[in-house]
């Protein structure tokens, strides 16, 4: 028993370390600041290329990373990969990424960055993160209509 609890300290602790780094790239790359991503965003407009360097970077680092510890037998602090099975293109995923864009370019935030920026006395902040619960506990909502329903 004495194991389990300590194997669930360390994932915890790995979780909350992962966390806090990505916390503070997303403060240090400035996306916790709507204006910014909306300046990114706006390419017909007044344009701020500089996230490209985060986008570089995040697929940089991705890529390099999965390589690497994918050739490892299982990872340190849990039984197996969770890799995604799926790999086709469906309605709910289209619907998905629409809305997710759609509310990234009207809001400015995505969900990292609008947590992140719960911390720095942005008042959009406040009215983002209720509104990214109501998105969650939605999808779950539809996906128990569509298994009542068989689909």
């Amino acid at each position: 028993m004495k194991a389990a609890w300590g194997w669930h300290v360390a994932r915890g602790l790995a979780a909350f370390v992962a966390g806090g780094l990505f916390s503070l790239g997303l403060v240090l790359a400035e996306m916790t600041n709507p204006v910014k991503v909306l300046n990114f965003l706006d390419v017909g407009g007044a344009w701020d290329p500089s996230l490209m360097v985060v986008l570089g970077v995040a697929v940089l680092t991705t890529g390099v990373g999965y390589r690497m510890i994918l050739r490892r037998p299982g990872p340190l602090l849990a039984p197996h990969f969770a890799l995604p099975k799926r790999t086709d293109v469906d309605r709910p995923l289209v619907l998905g990424a629409v809305c997710f864009g759609v509310g990234w370019g009207l809001a400015g935030y995505c969900p990292g960055p609008g947590l992140a920026a719960l911390n720095m006395d942005n008042p959009e902040a406040l009215w983002f993160a209720p509104a990214l619960l109501v998105g969650l506990f939605s999808r779950r909502w539809v996906e128990q209509r569509r298994k009542a329903a068989g689909l």
